[in-house]
């Protein structure tokens, strides 16, 4: 869901719209039952100004209030331990250890709703899995493991599916873990130079940087990873571009090329639309080139 399904909750200069979570119970509970009768685990993913390891005590204070805000709304909304709030570390601020360590000082002073719904996930440039792990054996977080960060940020060169193991392990057993899959961005990109002499704009092709999300999910990569994985139960987050029709392309990519996949997630022929002529001349099309 949306961090900002209360924009307003927690805004230092609108305080006449800090109880609109109070205010919303009953529309919150209806939601609830509904995600639980579809049988939907939702989960917020709070803005990048979420960060517990500042060395700034107003930056974190705020923090706070914003990851209390969300848990309050998952708690009215009376959904379960799998309902959580999914956070990065946050900076490194020249040093590695030492934000790591404020991390799980301010674990520490978090107010118990906001301990039992947050789950920390490693990143793509800061924080590795292994760090994110040291941070688990400190406070007992539960973990999100992310395809695609743990092969941009690996500094520990650590096994893929031996990290993946210890992250599982993190989550109760009566709990059901999730993950985040992505496929980064290939193709060239367009960037606007500057002529220094001319002042002119122009445009310049150059590679792409894969630690952006792409449009849509390899399949061939997903299916891959769900093999070296399969000992394992948890619930997959797509984090792709085009959001739902990356999952709508997935389901009939997996049946096509990887069908022991596809079982895995319920997915079978009879229950999927088949492509139509037009997409499969595309595909075609497309792979022959």
């Amino acid at each position: 869901m949306s961090s900002d399904l209360a924009p307003y909750a927690t805004h230092p200069e609108m305080p006449q719209f800090h109880a609109m979570v109070e205010e919303s119970k009953a529309e919150l509970a209806a939601l609830g039952d509904k995600a639980k009768r579809l049988d939907m685990r939702l989960s917020f993913h709070p803005s990048q100004f979420v960060v517990l390891n500042s060395p700034d005590p107003d930056l974190v204070s705020r923090s706070v209030w914003d990851l209390l805000s969300q848990a309050e709304m998952l708690d009215i909304m009376g959904l379960g331990p799998e309902a959580v709030l999914v956070i990065h570390v946050g900076g490194t601020y020249g040093d590695i250890p030492a934000s790591r360590q404020r991390w799980v000082d301010t674990w520490h002073t978090l107010p118990e709703p906001g301990r039992r719904r947050l789950v920390l996930e490693h990143d793509d440039l800061r924080f590795s899995a292994a760090d994110v792990l040291w941070i688990h054996g400190h406070t007992g977080v539960r973990v999100i493991f992310d395809h695609q960060h743990f092969w941009c940020l690996n500094r520990e060169r650590a096994d893929l599916v031996e990290t993946f193991a210890k992250v599982m392990a993190t989550w109760p057993s009566s709990e059901q873990p999730k993950i985040h899959f992505s496929s980064p961005r290939t193709e060239m990109r367009e960037k606007i130079v500057v002529d220094k002499a001319t002042k002119k704009k122009t445009v310049k092709p150059v590679a792409p940087v894969f630690t952006g999300h792409a449009d849509f999910c390899n399949p061939f990569e997903f299916a891959t990873f769900m093999r070296q994985v399969a000992d394992f139960d948890f619930d997959v987050m797509l984090e792709a571009k085009a959001k739902d029709l990356a999952l709508l392309r997935l389901r009939p990519d997996l049946l096509r090329y990887a069908p022991d996949v596809a079982d895995r997630f319920g997915i079978h022929p009879a229950e999927m639309s088949q492509l139509s002529a037009e997409e499969t001349g595309t595909i075609e099309q497309d792979d022959s080139q």
